[in-house]
Protein backbone atom coordinates (compact mmCIF):
# COMPACT_ATOMS: atom_id res chain seq x y z
CA UNK A 1 0.00 0.00 0.00
CA UNK A 2 1.41 3.10 -0.81
CA UNK A 3 2.06 6.06 1.83
CA UNK A 4 -0.04 9.07 1.28
CA UNK A 5 0.17 12.83 1.53
CA UNK A 6 -1.87 12.57 4.58
CA UNK A 7 0.56 10.10 6.99
CA UNK A 8 2.24 11.63 9.86
CA UNK A 9 5.47 11.62 8.25
CA UNK A 10 4.78 12.58 5.38
CA UNK A 11 2.87 15.62 6.91
CA UNK A 12 5.78 16.25 9.21
CA UNK A 13 7.97 16.52 6.62
CA UNK A 14 5.67 19.03 5.19
CA UNK A 15 5.49 22.04 7.57
CA UNK A 16 8.06 24.20 5.77
CA UNK A 17 4.61 24.74 3.85
CA UNK A 18 2.68 26.47 6.18
CA UNK A 19 1.30 28.45 7.49
CA UNK A 20 0.99 30.67 4.78
CA UNK A 21 -1.44 32.92 2.44
CA UNK A 22 -3.73 31.28 0.01
CA UNK A 23 -3.05 32.22 -3.90
CA UNK A 24 0.85 31.66 -2.32
CA UNK A 25 3.82 29.08 -3.26
CA UNK A 26 6.83 28.49 -1.23
CA UNK A 27 8.99 28.53 -3.65
CA UNK A 28 12.75 27.46 -2.75
CA UNK A 29 14.20 29.17 -6.21
CA UNK A 30 13.86 30.97 -9.51
CA UNK A 31 16.88 30.82 -11.81
CA UNK A 32 17.69 30.43 -15.30
CA UNK A 33 20.12 27.83 -16.74
CA UNK A 34 20.12 24.98 -19.15
CA UNK A 35 18.38 21.75 -19.26
CA UNK A 36 20.14 19.64 -17.54
CA UNK A 37 18.11 16.54 -18.21
CA UNK A 38 16.14 14.42 -20.29
CA UNK A 39 15.19 15.26 -24.13
CA UNK A 40 15.25 18.71 -23.73
CA UNK A 41 19.18 18.59 -22.32
CA UNK A 42 21.10 21.54 -23.38
CA UNK A 43 17.91 24.00 -24.05
CA UNK A 44 17.88 27.26 -22.06
CA UNK A 45 15.29 27.05 -19.17
CA UNK A 46 14.06 29.03 -16.22
CA UNK A 47 13.54 26.74 -13.62
CA UNK A 48 11.08 27.27 -10.87
CA UNK A 49 11.85 25.07 -7.39
CA UNK A 50 9.30 24.85 -4.87
CA UNK A 51 9.58 24.04 -1.16
CA UNK A 52 8.58 20.93 0.58
CA UNK A 53 9.14 17.21 -0.43
CA UNK A 54 7.41 14.12 1.46
CA UNK A 55 10.38 11.72 -0.25
CA UNK A 56 13.49 11.09 1.40
CA UNK A 57 15.68 9.14 -1.61
CA UNK A 58 18.74 8.63 -0.51
CA UNK A 59 20.34 10.53 -3.60
CA UNK A 60 18.44 13.16 -3.35
CA UNK A 61 20.45 16.33 -4.17
CA UNK A 62 18.63 18.99 -3.41
CA UNK A 63 17.73 18.40 0.31
CA UNK A 64 17.94 22.29 0.90
CA UNK A 65 14.45 22.07 -0.60
CA UNK A 66 13.34 20.35 1.84
CA UNK A 67 12.93 23.33 4.15
CA UNK A 68 13.79 26.05 2.73
CA UNK A 69 12.27 28.98 0.95
CA UNK A 70 9.69 31.70 0.51
CA UNK A 71 6.06 32.17 -0.02
CA UNK A 72 5.74 34.27 -2.95
CA UNK A 73 2.29 35.48 -4.46
CA UNK A 74 1.55 33.74 -8.19
CA UNK A 75 0.76 36.73 -9.97
CA UNK A 76 4.42 37.61 -8.80
CA UNK A 77 6.31 34.30 -9.78
CA UNK A 78 4.49 34.17 -12.93
CA UNK A 79 5.88 38.09 -13.96
CA UNK A 80 9.34 36.70 -12.92
CA UNK A 81 9.05 33.41 -15.09
CA UNK A 82 8.18 34.85 -17.86
CA UNK A 83 10.60 38.19 -17.87
CA UNK A 84 13.56 35.71 -18.56
CA UNK A 85 11.41 35.58 -21.98
CA UNK A 86 12.84 32.04 -22.15
CA UNK A 87 9.94 29.38 -23.91
CA UNK A 88 11.29 26.33 -21.92
CA UNK A 89 10.16 26.27 -18.22
CA UNK A 90 10.45 23.75 -15.81
CA UNK A 91 8.65 23.05 -12.16
CA UNK A 92 10.62 20.95 -10.04
CA UNK A 93 11.20 20.75 -6.22
CA UNK A 94 11.20 18.80 -3.48
CA UNK A 95 7.53 17.53 -5.07
CA UNK A 96 5.83 20.40 -6.66
CA UNK A 97 2.70 18.52 -6.50
CA UNK A 98 2.10 18.86 -2.99
CA UNK A 99 1.04 22.73 -3.85
CA UNK A 100 -2.36 23.50 -4.58
CA UNK A 101 -1.11 26.71 -6.52
CA UNK A 102 1.10 24.70 -8.66
CA UNK A 103 -1.61 23.71 -10.80
CA UNK A 104 -2.39 27.46 -12.15
CA UNK A 105 1.18 28.60 -12.10
CA UNK A 106 1.44 25.60 -15.18
CA UNK A 107 -1.95 26.47 -16.57
CA UNK A 108 -1.07 30.51 -16.68
CA UNK A 109 2.35 29.48 -17.79
CA UNK A 110 1.08 27.28 -20.58
CA UNK A 111 -1.50 30.05 -21.43
CA UNK A 112 1.42 32.62 -21.89
CA UNK A 113 2.93 30.07 -25.12
CA UNK A 114 5.70 28.09 -22.47
CA UNK A 115 6.73 25.25 -22.86
CA UNK A 116 6.22 24.16 -19.38
CA UNK A 117 8.04 20.64 -18.16
CA UNK A 118 6.63 19.17 -14.74
CA UNK A 119 9.45 16.87 -12.74
CA UNK A 120 7.38 15.05 -10.15
CA UNK A 121 8.42 12.43 -7.80
CA UNK A 122 5.38 10.32 -8.45
CA UNK A 123 4.18 9.93 -5.09
CA UNK A 124 0.70 12.23 -5.84
CA UNK A 125 -1.10 11.76 -8.52
CA UNK A 126 -0.87 13.34 -11.94
CA UNK A 127 -4.66 13.21 -13.02
CA UNK A 128 -5.07 17.29 -12.64
CA UNK A 129 -1.97 18.39 -14.21
CA UNK A 130 -2.87 20.52 -17.42
CA UNK A 131 -2.82 18.55 -20.62
CA UNK A 132 -0.60 20.85 -22.21
CA UNK A 133 2.40 20.06 -19.65
CA UNK A 134 4.94 17.47 -20.28
CA UNK A 135 5.47 15.66 -17.19
CA UNK A 136 8.68 13.47 -16.47
CA UNK A 137 7.87 11.15 -14.12
CA UNK A 138 10.55 9.64 -11.97
CA UNK A 139 9.87 6.24 -10.90
CA UNK A 140 11.06 5.55 -7.39
CA UNK A 141 13.56 2.29 -7.52
CA UNK A 142 13.76 0.36 -4.43
CA UNK A 143 17.39 1.33 -4.23
CA UNK A 144 15.74 4.80 -3.58
CA UNK A 145 14.48 4.19 -0.02
CA UNK A 146 11.18 5.06 -1.63
CA UNK A 147 9.93 2.37 -3.84
CA UNK A 148 6.20 2.70 -1.49
CA UNK A 149 5.06 5.78 -2.26
CA UNK A 150 5.12 5.03 -5.86
CA UNK A 151 1.50 5.87 -7.58
CA UNK A 152 1.52 3.19 -10.50
CA UNK A 153 -1.68 4.71 -12.21
CA UNK A 154 0.41 7.53 -12.97
CA UNK A 155 2.41 5.35 -15.38
CA UNK A 156 -1.14 4.37 -16.77
CA UNK A 157 -1.52 8.25 -17.60
CA UNK A 158 1.68 9.10 -19.50
CA UNK A 159 1.02 10.57 -22.98
CA UNK A 160 3.51 10.66 -25.91
CA UNK A 161 4.66 14.28 -24.45
CA UNK A 162 5.84 12.76 -21.33
CA UNK A 163 8.72 11.41 -19.97
CA UNK A 164 9.44 8.57 -17.55
CA UNK A 165 12.98 8.72 -15.41
CA UNK A 166 14.54 6.00 -13.46
CA UNK A 167 17.22 6.26 -11.20
CA UNK A 168 19.41 3.40 -10.73
CA UNK A 169 21.38 2.77 -7.57
CA UNK A 170 23.02 -0.68 -8.56
CA UNK A 171 22.24 -3.70 -10.93
CA UNK A 172 19.42 -4.59 -9.03
CA UNK A 173 17.68 -1.24 -9.70
CA UNK A 174 18.35 -1.52 -13.33
CA UNK A 175 16.77 -5.06 -13.39
CA UNK A 176 13.77 -3.91 -11.52
CA UNK A 177 13.61 -1.17 -13.48
CA UNK A 178 13.37 -3.29 -17.09
CA UNK A 179 10.31 -5.06 -15.24
CA UNK A 180 8.30 -1.93 -14.56
CA UNK A 181 9.09 -0.94 -18.38
CA UNK A 182 7.83 -3.77 -19.94
CA UNK A 183 4.77 -4.43 -17.78
CA UNK A 184 3.97 -0.98 -18.73
CA UNK A 185 5.08 -0.97 -22.16
CA UNK A 186 7.13 2.22 -21.81
CA UNK A 187 9.55 1.92 -24.48
CA UNK A 188 6.67 1.60 -27.07
CA UNK A 189 4.80 5.16 -25.05
CA UNK A 190 7.41 7.47 -23.89
CA UNK A 191 10.99 8.63 -24.00
CA UNK A 192 12.23 6.30 -21.29
CA UNK A 193 15.22 7.55 -19.46
CA UNK A 194 17.94 5.90 -17.15
CA UNK A 195 20.10 7.67 -14.86
CA UNK A 196 23.15 6.46 -12.23
CA UNK A 197 22.39 7.57 -9.19
CA UNK A 198 25.30 10.36 -8.67
CA UNK A 199 28.40 8.61 -6.61
CA UNK A 200 27.06 5.13 -7.12
CA UNK A 201 26.96 3.78 -10.96
CA UNK A 202 29.84 4.33 -13.25
CA UNK A 203 28.79 5.72 -16.00
CA UNK A 204 30.23 2.77 -18.45
CA UNK A 205 28.56 0.33 -16.08
CA UNK A 206 25.20 1.99 -16.62
CA UNK A 207 26.04 2.10 -20.32
CA UNK A 208 26.55 -1.60 -20.52
CA UNK A 209 23.42 -2.49 -18.60
CA UNK A 210 21.85 -0.20 -21.32
CA UNK A 211 23.20 -1.62 -24.67
CA UNK A 212 23.02 -5.50 -22.98
CA UNK A 213 18.92 -4.94 -22.78
CA UNK A 214 18.60 -4.25 -26.07
CA UNK A 215 15.83 -1.38 -25.44
CA UNK A 216 15.83 1.93 -26.54
CA UNK A 217 16.56 3.48 -23.44
CA UNK A 218 17.96 7.24 -22.84
CA UNK A 219 21.19 7.06 -20.67
CA UNK A 220 21.72 10.57 -18.83
CA UNK A 221 23.99 12.08 -16.89
CA UNK A 222 23.06 15.33 -15.22
CA UNK A 223 24.47 17.80 -17.64
CA UNK A 224 24.68 20.90 -15.14
CA UNK A 225 26.74 18.54 -12.80
CA UNK A 226 29.25 17.87 -15.36
CA UNK A 227 29.43 21.74 -16.21
CA UNK A 228 29.45 23.57 -12.80
CA UNK A 229 29.71 20.18 -10.69
CA UNK A 230 27.89 18.88 -7.92
CA UNK A 231 27.45 20.88 -5.12
CA UNK A 232 26.61 23.87 -7.41
CA UNK A 233 22.85 25.21 -6.66
CA UNK A 234 21.10 27.56 -9.23
CA UNK A 235 22.39 25.78 -11.88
Amino acid sequence: MRVSIEDGVWARRLRVLEPRLPGTLVVHEVYRSLQGEGTRAGLPCVFVRLAGCPMRCVYCDTPHAFHQGVARRLEELIDEVLGYGDRLVQITGGEPLVQEEVYPLMERLADAGRTVLLETGGGVETSRVDPRVCVILDVKTPGSGEVAANVWGNLDRLRAQDEVKFVVCDEADFRWSLEVIDRYRLVERVPVLISPAFGRVGLEELAGWILDSRLPLRMQVQLHKVIWGPDRRGV
